[in-house]
């Protein structure tokens, strides 16, 4: 369909032409005429009429050139409008399938940027870039051809500054493509005091730091827009230049096209007013035009690559936690956990677990008690493979758990974590996240053993309350109580909790740990905990320091010892 619509501009710089050499006759009758094709009128037509026909003819032309070049062009806006949705769809889905130790390297104002911008840039470059080059590309040789055959003496010469607007065009586009790298950088910090802002707008306005975080976002701001700004008058310069360069093949044009027009020379006919100088010029303009659009192009080349980079690192970025290939689906397990020798950590050289062994029967309880940074959560999160071990194995029911399949295994595993993160969701929904299809009796049913059924009827709308971003108008011990619900619906075969109560007041713990005996029955239970009240449910307490186990027992075997557990257990007797 390009094709054709290339040819129908052809046609119609033609039939221009050809009117004017029509027009030309009635000034001067000597004048020849060369019709295209072979197509001439009866010689009984007059002038007028043929110039009427001709007339007629451009205006069809037109029609047809109107109908398809909007067909084309609604075309490619859907098919580049689909395949941003589809990119987007596919770097949401990548973060989703992403390690933890990415999102760790990576901001979340960094991540929305790529969702987002970064992906309309992208946009752009497949729009603005690749479709336009090759639309430019095939312009350019379907012009350049017809001119060559028109006359390759005047093609050659008006071709003369093409090579200038190319090297001008390639060192601009060399120069700022550090900047748009920059841009981007700017803008993730922007859009990352944003974030932080609206998250910790509690925190804020508790210490009066309004002005001061405004002023932060402000400067902020101000970068990108002062780096924008300093790109705009870039591209401000670089474009009215490159305009300029490609009308200079019109100035050689006017000057040696009329030379030629005006001198005959063996083996050279004649060029003529408008089958020749007049439709060369139609073809050099649109020539001209494309390689300003070549010009164009390098303004926004960089920008638009500089976000497609960005949104296949997160693409290409391997998915280091998953399914191995052919790996069975996982049942219903038992809850036999063994650590065997296994050391981790988030970054090199430092550990944040070594050489840990640890075998958890299967429905027995197990607290894990440490001061802060001895690797309490990171042990946790290995068994629900939300990290690999960097060496040792993590074996469920005996087998590796890196050769279960990642869906079953987690199915397998309730987690209520220290901090609690609800959805812009109803109360329902929120219980019902891992188990959609879950009844309204089943939801109430894990409320109500969380203790949380109480407090959600005594709202206006019950279940159906809809909560704000993250529970907020919740208090910390009602939005706990909504995650262990959550973690309970599912019926998981083992229960993790990373230190659920910590924000939970004394009453409201002995609650709801008594609630949860009934729950926790049958199931294998690995928590996190520091209150003496709670350690003393478990059946064995296991103290972590520095990354390795240093004492496991029951209470009385550990208060026989002399270490931390005996150390939190008198601290904790002398503040009552």
């Amino acid at each position: 369909m390009q094709g054709l619509m290339l040819t129908l501009t052809l046609g119609g710089l033609g039939l221009l032409g050809l009117g004017v050499d029509v027009l030309a006759r009635t000034l001067e009758p000597m004048h020849a005429v060369k019709w295209p094709l072979g197509l001439r009128p009866p010689d009984a037509w007059p002038l007028f009429d043929q110039a009427l026909a001709i007339c007629c003819a451009i205006i069809v032309v037109g029609i047809l050139r109107w109908l398809i070049e909007s067909r084309l062009l609604a075309q490619k806006g859907a098919m580049v409008a689909r395949l941003q949705s589809h990119l987007r769809t596919q770097v949401y889905d990548r973060l989703q399938r992403l390690s933890f130790r990415f999102f760790d390297k990576q901001a979340s104002g960094s991540l929305i940027n790529r969702v987002t911008y970064d992906v309309f840039q992208l946009r752009m470059f497949i729009d603005g870039v690749l479709l336009e080059s090759l639309n430019m590309t095939v312009t350019l040789v379907f012009f350049l051809g017809s001119m060559f055959l028109l006359d390759w003496r005047l093609a050659c010469a008006c071709l003369l500054p093409v090579p200038l607007v190319l090297w001008a065009t390639m060192r601009f586009s060399k120069n700022v493509k550090p900047a748009y790298k920059k841009n981007s950088e700017l803008l993730d910090e922007a859009i990352r005091i944003l974030a932080e802002n609206a998250q910790g707008v509690h925190v804020v306005k508790g210490f009066g730091m309004q002005e001061r975080e405004r002023k932060k976002f402000q400067d902020a701001s101000d970068e990108v827009a002062k780096h924008a700004g300093w790109l705009t008058r870039r591209v401000a310069v670089f474009t009215p230049m490159a305009e300029f360069l490609t009308q200079l093949p019109i100035i050689i044009l006017f000057f040696y096209g009329g030379w030629i027009y005006c001198h005959d020379e063996p083996g050279h006919p004649r060029l003529a007013l408008g089958t020749g100088l007049l439709f060369f010029y139609g073809l050099l303009k649109r020539f001209s035009n494309q390689i300003g659009v070549m010009a164009q192009i390098a303004g926004t080349v960089q920008q638009s690559i500089n976000g497609a980079r960005r949104v296949f690192e997160v693409l290409d970025e391997p998915a280091r936690i998953s399914s191995k290939p052919g790996a069975p689906k996982t049942g219903r397990l038992r809850g036999e956990i063994n650590f065997d020798n296994v050391s981790f950590g988030h970054t090199p050289g430092k550990p944040a677990l070594s050489g840990v062994s640890l075998a958890i029967p299967a429905g027995t309880r197990v607290a894990i008690l440490g001061p802060t940074g001895a690797g309490k959560s990171t042990l946790l999160s290995l068994v629900s493979r939300f990290h690999d071990p960097d060496s040792g194995t993590v074996s469920l029911d005996g087998t590796d758990a890196r050769e279960l399949d990642l869906d079953g295994l987690r199915r397998n595993i309730g987690v209520v974590f220290q901090e609690t993160f609800l959805f812009s969701n109803t109360i329902a929904s929120n219980i019902a996240f891992g188990k959609p299809d879950a009844t309204l009796a089943e939801i109430r049913q894990a409320a109500a053993i969380a203790h949380a059924d109480g407090f959600i009827m005594e709202m206006e709308k019950g279940y159906d309350t809809v909560l704000s971003e993250g529970g907020n108008g919740l208090s910390g011990g009602q939005r706990q109580r909504i995650a262990l619900a959550r973690a309970l619906l599912t019926d998981p075969a083992i229960l993790i909790l990373d230190d659920p109560t910590a924000s939970i007041d004394p009453d409201t713990e002995r609650e709801i740990m008594a609630a949860l005996e009934g729950a926790m029955r049958g199931r294998t239970v690995i928590f996190v905990a520091h209150r003496m009240q709670t350690l003393r449910q478990a059946g064995r307490v296991v103290v972590l320091e520095e990354g390795r186990i240093t004492a496991s027992g029951t209470h009385d075997e550990l208060m026989a010892q002399s270490g931390h557990y005996r150390e939190v257990a008198f601290a904790q007797a002398g503040n009552t």
